[in-house]
């Protein structure tokens, strides 16, 4: 589904945009300037995955950082670039939002269910330990 949206950017010429990206720049656009721990807390990320996503998205040309309050931090903003393309952002969320819930309705197990049983399945023993198992006994 990632690869088809990002054909929707292709087809729009825009460059260097990820789908991955979108969520964290309409967090932006919406509430402004955000530290990456700020950034990160609001869209349920670690600081680690935020601050190399934040590190693509630079290099992309999407996102630029700014001094923060003190020496210590920095503030994640928007590009004239992404500026450019947040209207598009927004209506392609609500478009995949739509699309999503008229592939479920075609569907007779939907697939927010489906994500929610995967969940739960891998709290009960994570894709690591099932891989890792499975090794184990191919080596036997």
């Amino acid at each position: 589904m990632d690869a088809e949206i990002a054909r929707i950017y292709t087809d729009r010429q825009v460059e260097g945009l990820k789908p991955s990206f979108v969520m964290e720049l309409l967090r932006l656009h919406a509430r402004g300037p955000m530290t990456i721990t700020e950034l990160a807390e609001s869209v349920g990320r670690t600081h680690s995955a935020l601050s190399q996503k934040v590190s693509a998205m630079r290099t992309a040309g999407l996102v630029r950082t700014v001094p923060g309050a003190d020496a210590r931090s920095k503030k994640v903003t928007l590009t004239a670039k992404a500026k450019g393309i947040v209207e598009l952002l927004a209506a392609e969320w609500r478009a995949t939002e739509a699309a999503i819930a008229e592939l479920e309705a075609e569907l007779p197990y939907p697939m927010t269910t489906v994500v929610h049983d995967v969940e739960e399945a891998l709290a009960r023993k994570s894709f690591h330990d099932r891989i890792a198992e499975k090794l184990e006994q191919q080596q036997r």
